[in-house]
């Protein structure tokens, strides 16, 4: 089709206005099916992908506690069943599209330089899905464990393709991408064994009684519900991840298995008391405690140092606090001239002469 000529008056304007219009209208009404197909196949793939969603996530509700599925790899499958929805939908509308269709043919053809081209486009988000994935598998946490990374400690609520949310202590929702997540190191306080000893710091003067300090503080602990009782374990259930040395089937359905504890941390409920430094102005003490687990180490200990000062106050042991001496300017020049008579005496008294005359 022939470019018109620029027009010249308001007349040819407006006729050439017409003309584009017409234009226009007319592809419109000849591609009216292909836009309205367009429309319909992304509606359906967005309820479809909603929907299956939704009855996959009812599914576990419902099936979590009858087959042990695990939560970690169940929402990554899931996750990756909406996309792959959504990915059928979009290939569906490229191939109904003649231009699209020709320019997908191309793009195979062409495949190398087409490859490197959507990497380096995608290389971010390719690298997030491909560490996702990589977590949902070897799972070095899993949804619902506690964690402390990055400066932060909380609760995994969600692994997906892209990020991993984390909940924090203070109610904040902490979004990692997955890229970035792997290559960080996680403290997780819940994997295979989540009971741990927690330690509570308090310093005592050198004029008390370290002897009877310590009874008080263990007393004291002994008398919170969140301290572990002495005792011994030997194995703790845990469910194994997607791949495990100690298990070869697959740990979608895997059923919670026994896992050999630590030899060396098998004694549990045991409350220790330590002098750990001889500061300058106080004697410092660590108690060692046993919790359950991670959720709850942190309010006990608080309430039990509470406890502890409480009784201490009672039985008149001492928390000494660091001492100061302020030493003035002035102060410190009459102290300079008092030495300096001391150190001169005869000059005092050639003075004492000199204003008796």
């Amino acid at each position: 089709m022939e470019t018109p000529e620029p027009p010249s008056s308001f007349a040819e304007n407006m006729s050439y206005f017409d003309r584009g219009l017409e234009q226009a209208f007319a592809w419109f009404s000849d591609n009216l099916g292909t836009f309205l197909y367009i429309f319909f196949i992304g509606l359906v793939t967005i309820l479809v992908a909603r929907n299956v969603n939704r009855l996959l996530d009812s599914y576990f509700k419902s099936a979590k506690s009858r087959l042990h599925i695990d939560t970690t790899s169940f929402r990554m499958f899931r996750h990756i069943v909406v996309a792959l929805i959504y990915f059928m939908g979009i290939v569906v509308v490229v191939l109904s599209i003649p231009g699209l269709r020709s320019l997908s043919v191309a793009l195979f053809t062409g495949a190398g330089i087409a490859g490197i081209v959507i990497g380096l486009a995608a290389q971010n988000t390719l690298s997030n899905i491909i560490a996702g994935l990589s977590l949902a598998i070897f799972q070095p946490f899993r949804v619902g464990d506690r964690l402390n990374i990055m400066n932060e400690y909380g609760k995994v609520a969600d692994l997906n393709l892209r990020h991993t949310v984390i909940i924090t202590w203070d109610n904040r929702r902490l979004i990692i991408p997955n890229s970035r997540i792997s290559n960080e190191a996680i403290i997780n306080w819940t994997i295979e064994d989540p009971a741990v000893i927690w330690p509570i710091d308090i310093r005592i003067s050198y004029n008390a009684d370290i002897d009877q300090a310590r009874k008080i503080m263990i007393e004291e602990a002994r008398k919170h519900p969140n301290v572990m009782p002495p005792h011994e374990v030997k194995y703790n259930v845990v469910r194994p991840s997607l791949i495990k040395s100690e298990t070869l089937r697959i740990g979608l359905f895997d059923s919670p298995v026994l896992h050999p504890v630590d030899p060396d941390f098998r004694e549990r409920g045991e409350v220790k008391v330590r002098v750990v430094e001889l500061g300058e102005y106080s004697v410092n003490l660590r108690m060692n405690v046993w919790f359950k687990d991670r959720s709850v180490a942190y309010s006990s200990g608080c309430e039990i140092l509470e406890a502890i000062k409480k009784r201490f106050d009672k039985e008149g042991i001492e928390i000494p606090y660091p001492h100061r001496t302020i030493v003035y300017k002035t102060d410190f020049k009459k102290e300079k001239e008092a030495v300096e008579k001391l150190s001169h005496p005869e000059g005092d008294k050639i003075d004492c002469m000199v204003k008796a005359d």
